[in-house]
């Protein structure tokens, strides 16, 4: 069956949703990072990193579920491959020019398929956890900035962009 046009990998000439056959590929390291943000009220950024919010750990809390969200990327994403991780990073830090919290996840594998939905994944279910555990006291968050900013490895190579 051959791919649609403009390389839509995923869809069949009729149309039709298929896993992409990777058993042909090399298998390289590969590494993808995505970021996104939570922006909040001031107030709600100094709960949070004095640790006073009243589900707990709210960084600590995202980044564990971050994690957990990247290996289960498969189960979430239809045509997602498992992949064995060979790391998962999550990152947040607080920024006062949000106001809020600024997540970077990182994804890597040796493999024949890329991370970048592992990363993306992992950056987004963070960021939904920033809100769950904060929204008794700011409905009002944003989520925002989800994105991949960081590629390497496999045939199409790398890709980054800056800010």
């Amino acid at each position: 069956m051959s791919a649609q046009p403009f390389g839509l990998t995923h869809l069949g000439s009729d149309g039709s949703a298929n896993m992409v056959d990777v058993g042909g590929k090399e298998e390289t390291t590969r590494t993808a990072v995505a970021q996104g943000s939570v922006a909040m009220q001031p107030e709600t950024l100094a709960m949070i990193v004095e640790g006073n919010a009243k589900k707990g750990d709210v960084i600590g809390t995202a980044r564990l579920a971050g994690i957990m969200a990247a290996k289960r990327t498969h189960e979430l994403i239809p045509l997602c491959h498992p992949l064995l991780l060979t790391k998962v990073s999550v990152d947040i830090e607080p920024d006062e020019s949000l106001p809020g919290l600024r997540v970077t996840a990182l994804a890597r594998v040796t493999g024949r398929t890329g991370v970048e939905m592992e990363a993306l994944t992992a950056a987004s279910v963070a960021c939904l956890t920033i809100y769950d555990m904060a929204k008794a006291v700011d409905r009002g968050m944003v989520i925002s900035g989800i994105r991949l900013t960081a590629k390497t490895g496999g045939k199409s190579g790398d890709y980054s962009v800056s800010g």
